[in-house]
């Protein structure tokens, strides 16, 4: 008999799922850094600072244009530079994380 505690039914589902991991040929990642860590939290700062920015500008911007068709140009050209920041923003997470190997 070992000298280990009893494994929990978390840890046991684990290292099943490591296994198979491992059969299956994925690799494991390396645990996030502080350097990662910070990183990645300005990036989603910065993110989230123009994401504001652009959205003052856009209610701004509308609030000076009554025409339907105007409002919805001005819509669609928001709602695209949102999805652009948020795309730059997951593509340098992105970045960040594969620096770590």
């Amino acid at each position: 008999m070992t000298d280990e505690a009893p494994k929990s039914a978390f840890e046991l589902a684990m290292e099943r799922l490591r296994k198979q991991d491992k059969e299956a040929g994925v690799e494991e990642q390396a645990a996030v850094t502080d350097e990662h860590r910070a990183a990645i939290a300005e990036a989603r700062s910065v993110a989230e600072a123009r994401l504001a920015e652009g959205e003052i500008l856009h209610r701004s911007k509308l609030a000076g244009v009554a025409d339907p068709e105007a409002r919805e140009v001005l819509e669609k050209q928001y709602r695209r530079d949102r999805e652009r920041i948020v795309s730059d923003r997951d593509r340098k997470i992105e970045e960040i994380r594969g620096t770590r190997k």
